[in-house]
């Protein structure tokens, strides 16, 4: 276990909404925090439009592939927390469980993805703010 806190990002099909977490978390927070995404059921790609709707603020995912949820991606995390989507993580002592309450961007474009993207984004702000602040010399 490494000295940084370390988040999984947990939703169904991992294709949109905590793929976008993940590069938030990852974009935002550098090697600050280590960041995990999984679903109980991934997709086969990550959604298009939230691919898209990243690029367009200079963040890529398109390499990114749906990753199975799995117990020990669980217990490797700090913070274990849920995009609105009904998706449940394995309980463990210690660990803390949030839950998002998210618009799920599936068979959506861009357009509506857009506001979705914007909210995670601030959502992923205020967890830094409590898991990860910058240090100030």
């Amino acid at each position: 276990m490494s000295d940084k806190p370390s988040v999984l990002f947990v939703c169904v099909h991992n294709a949109g909404r905590s793929q976008m977490a993940a590069a938030w978390l990852t974009h935002l927070a550098g090697d600050r925090v280590e960041v995990r995404s999984a679903g109980s059921n991934p997709g086969e790609h990550v959604n298009p439009a939230a691919v898209e709707a990243m690029r367009e603020v200079g963040i890529d995912i398109s390499a990114e592939v749906p990753k199975m949820l799995t117990v020990d991606a669980v217990k490797e995390s700090d913070v274990c927390i849920t995009m609105g989507c009904g998706d449940t993580c394995p309980v463990f002592p210690g660990k803390r469980y949030l839950d998002w309450k998210l618009d799920d961007p599936a068979g959506q474009g861009v357009e509506a993805v857009r506001p979705i993207r914007d909210e995670i984004k601030k959502l992923v702000e205020g967890l830094i703010e409590e898991i990860a602040p910058e240090k100030t010399a």
